[in-house]
Order: structure tokens, then C-alpha cells, then sequence
């Protein structure tokens, strides 16, 4: 439930954030919508792979901070 509560949170500030941008003109709705560039999507997915890492960390049986697996 935290995380859920955690993720509405953020997904209502992005809302009134590309509200408030869209309302002074900073932002047109379309470029939302609009596919990133290919050093943007490199970017990304090396972000995403770095998350991806960290949160499979413990999921994956990898001792890190008792010394060395025997």
C-alpha cells in the first residue's frame, strides 16, 4: 500500500505539473506524447537497467555485506 501511495503521488504531481506547463505555454500536450530521440531512449534504458539492477539485487541470492559465499 505504500508503494501504491507512493505512485499516485507521483503520477498526481506529473499531472499538475504538465498542467501548470501546458497553462504558461513551456509545454504543448503533443510533445508528450512525442518519441524520444535516440540518445534520450540510450539514456533511459540505461537508467532503467541501472534501477532494474538494484531493485533485483537482493532477489537474486547475491550476499552483499557478510564476507565471501562458501
Amino acid at each position: 500500500m505504500a508503494l501504491a501511495t507512493e505512485v499516485y503521488v507521483l503520477r498526481d504531481r506529473v499531472r499538475a505539473i504538465e498542467a501548470a506547463f501546458t497553462a504558461n505555454g513551456a509545454l504543448q500536450p503533443e510533445q508528450l506524447a512525442a518519441e524520444p530521440g535516440p540518445e534520450e531512449m540510450a539514456e533511459a534504458r540505461a537508467d532503467r537497467a541501472a534501477f532494474v539492477r538494484h531493485l533485483m539485487q537482493p532477489l537474486l541470492g547475491q550476499q552483499a555485506s557478510k564476507g565471501t559465499l562458501k
